[in-house]
């Protein structure tokens, strides 16, 4: 394939518009993000991701096979403490993503590549239910002596427009805007099981720069997922999840794209302790667009988390 400048300026607004084109999902099926965690702990974490994606565009376009390979670096840091006489955590979450796009435009072979930061993540999150903030020593011994246990928790997901963005393209790493994401979840276990569900709302800020001075406007998006999990022993665990959102139409210009979005997805994950403090987790996450256009996706990941 060889490099044809035009191919990135003929994708839809309404595709790429919606975050599709570089999958920090929206669906992010994350499970134990409602945990009981001791207060004032730190956990930080590097990984890579791997994905394959299958693109589909408006056929008017003459666009085909359009296909997406991405590396995504990424690193994280979370840490507990008390708000309000209730325990909660703050997460911040950074990528550098390297992707490359094939496919055929007007029957001819055409490809363009990104690379550079990706955008910025923030979360906070608060258990309402259970989960009483608790020292180390006071977190172990209440812990061992639950058999069953419930925990209802809000938070919001901020994602800042930190990632690199060029006004003349369509396919950029960032998005150049804010999205919040207000979400509400539980976690029930018994046993050594636990299965936990949150419900979450996606809210788009405009982008007033969107490709040559456009302007791009996007109805919220709503994101279901659960998770369920077996734990073998401390750190030793294994997981699956499913989700599925909804909505997300865009707008540029003041002319609606009917590009709503409505996506499946679903995930394997399994937590290896390499010692009290360290601990590897594998995962595999795919996802499948319902609509004529969208993106069909395959990742696997591997990661590395400490605490202290």
């Amino acid at each position: 394939m060889w490099l044809l400048p035009d191919f990135s300026r003929l994708i839809i607004p309404g595709l790429f518009a919606a975050g599709m084109a570089v999958p920090c999902f929206a669906m992010e099926l994350e499970p134990r993000q409602w945990s009981h965690l001791p207060l004032d702990t730190n956990f930080t974490g590097v990984g890579y991701a791997y994905t394959e994606a299958d693109i589909s565009v408006d056929p008017v376009l003459k666009l085909e096979d359009v296909e997406l390979e991405l590396h995504t670096w990424v690193g994280k840091y979370i840490r507990s403490f008390e708000l309000f006489e209730k325990s909660a955590r703050i997460d911040f979450t950074q990528a550098y993503q390297k992707g490359d796009w094939t496919g055929l435009l007007d029957g001819a072979p055409a490809s363009t590549s990104r690379s550079g930061w990706s955008d910025t993540y923030l979360r906070l999150a608060v258990n309402l239910h259970g989960a009483p903030p608790m020292s180390r020593k006071e977190f172990a011994a209440y812990r061992s002596g639950m058999k069953t246990d419930t925990i209802v928790g809000m938070g919001v997901v901020v994602r800042f427009p930190t990632g690199d963005y060029m006004e003349d393209k369509l396919i950029n790493l960032g998005n150049n805007r804010y999205t919040f994401r207000p979400q509400a979840g539980i976690n029930h276990a018994w046993g050594k099981w636990t299965a936990e569900a949150t419900g979450e709302v996606a809210f788009y800020t405009d982008n007033d720069e969107f490709y040559n001075g456009k302007k791009l406007e996007q109805e919220p998006t709503y994101i279901i997922h659960g998770h369920l999990t077996r734990t073998f022993r401390p750190g030793l665990w294994v997981g699956a999840g499913a989700g599925y959102d909804y909505g997300g139409e865009s707008t540029v210009n003041g002319v609606e794209k009917d590009d709503k979005k409505q996506d499946i997805a679903w995930a394997l994950r399994i937590s290896y302790p390499i010692n009290r403090h360290a601990g590897l987790k594998f995962s595999y996450i795919g996802s499948r667009k319902l609509e004529s256009t969208g993106l069909d996706s395959d990742t696997l990941a591997a990661s590395l988390s400490i605490s202290w």
